[in-house]
């Protein structure tokens, strides 16, 4: 076989790799991995706190456009920091965000390599009906329509994660996501209860999400690279 795909990811805190210090944090591209065989490699940009903007605007996208190279494969998602009022992060949905996202796009064709679009996984808040609440507005909808606009395959994480923790509730969701008691764990002596960061169990969750919508569009090589 010849030279590995390698599959970059650009994005927030939802899919970045953790320092040990906020372990057991996870992000979805640390357990990603875990659904292919050793022929995809991975280099998980994504990085806390970033937007679409501050991402570009501090040299990120430039280190992926740097190593990407034809055959690859390159995922990009944001939305949680975007929506964030500061000048640094914000982009508005229908306009600059969809601009920047834009150019990561063209990255990935300027190297012949393939972009894949995925917008936001809902933070765990249900409704009195134990539905889930959009906290994204229209940040989740603007990608679907890029998508469709310049033809790149999407991976509907809003939807595809909304599903999930409907299925599951809103008791058995705290599983999925940075919920600790005081003395738990040595990094969060206090405790903590986060409804956006996953733990590890959450985090694997919303990776096998990302690799069934691989497979779902059967985006090759990748869907023929799993396990």
């Amino acid at each position: 076989m010849g030279r590995k795909v390698t599959i970059f990811i650009a994005g927030d805190s939802t899919a970045a790799t953790k320092q040990p210090d906020k372990k057991p944090e996870t992000g979805w591209g640390e357990r990603l991995p875990d659904f292919f065989t050793d022929q995809v490699e991975f280099d998980n940009k994504a990085t806390n706190g970033r937007s679409s903007k501050s991402f570009i605007t501090e040299g990120r996208l430039q280190q992926v456009a740097d190593a990407i190279r034809e055959g690859d494969y390159f995922f990009i998602q944001f939305g949680h920091n975007d929506e964030k009022p500061k000048e640094d992060l914000y982009t508005e949905p229908s306009t600059t965000y969809k601009a920047h996202l834009t150019e990561y796009i063209e990255v990935a064709r300027k190297a012949g390599a393939y972009p894949v679009l995925l917008n936001s996984i809902h933070r765990r808040a249900f409704d009195d009906e134990g539905k889930i609440k959009d906290s994204h507005g229209a940040y989740p909808p603007a990608v679907r329509e890029l998508a469709a606009e310049l033809s790149v395959p999407l991976i509907d994480m809003t939807e595809r994660s909304r599903k999930l923790l409907e299925e599951t509730g809103p008791e058995a969701s705290q599983d999925f996501f940075l919920w600790l008691k005081p003395g738990e764990h040595p990094n969060y002596p206090d405790g903590v209860e986060d409804n956006t960061h996953f733990s590890e169990h959450g985090a694997k969750e919303m990776a096998r999400l990302v690799a069934e919508g691989i497979r779902d569009l059967q985006l090759e090589p990748l869907a023929g690279l799993m396990k």
